[in-house]
């Protein structure tokens, strides 16, 4: 199979596997709204665990990246892994979070809570450590990034702090 039909059927699945999952929300609307919270809160969650996950990976590769050569092999791989990672899990699980954490919010009622405003600007800096991200994926697609290994094993703990409290602020809801 050539490289442009593989990349169509690549299309094609993701256009299916998009109309089944809104298949199967609009499904959930019309079968079982009193339970729905619960579920989108559940797909809140997975998708939170999802883009953390990427958020955590993503550093630890610009690691390694940093300790290959330009135009090697190795460095290549990192940029494909980068890549991929960025565009099919983080940005995604990233926009799901948004878009859910949303609508629990309005649900919820929680929109004029002070615990869920402080979780909101830390989701916030958090979305725009997710923008530096991509913009060092892309400085090193491009073999101009200029940042040391070290600054890659310290940037991996902004995301980790920022997690552990927005955890505390939405379970234990202190103010």
């Amino acid at each position: 199979m050539t490289g442009e039909a593989a990349g169509g059927n690549r299309l094609v699945r993701a256009g299916i596997g998009l109309a089944i999952t809104a298949a199967l929300i609009v499904a959930l609307f019309l079968w079982w709204p009193s339970r729905l919270y619960d579920w989108v809160k559940a797909a809140h969650i997975v998708a939170v665990i999802s883009w953390m996950a990427g958020m955590l990976y993503l550093p630890r590769l610009f690691v390694y990246h940093t300790r290959s050569a330009r135009g090697s092999e190795q460095s290549e791989t990192f940029k494909v892994m980068e890549r991929r990672l960025l565009r099919v899990i983080i940005n995604p699980a990233m926009i799901a979070t948004w878009a859910l954490g949303a609508w629990l919010a309005y649900d919820g009622g929680h929109l004029g809570s002070g615990w869920f405003h402080g979780k909101l600007a830390l989701v916030v800096v958090l979305s725009a450590i997710h923008g530096l991200y991509a913009v060092w994926v892309r400085r090193f697609a491009e073999d101009r990034n200029t940042r040391p290994e070290r600054f890659y094993r310290a940037i991996n703990e902004g995301p980790t702090v920022l997690m552990i409290a927005i955890v505390i602020l939405a379970v234990v809801k202190p103010f």
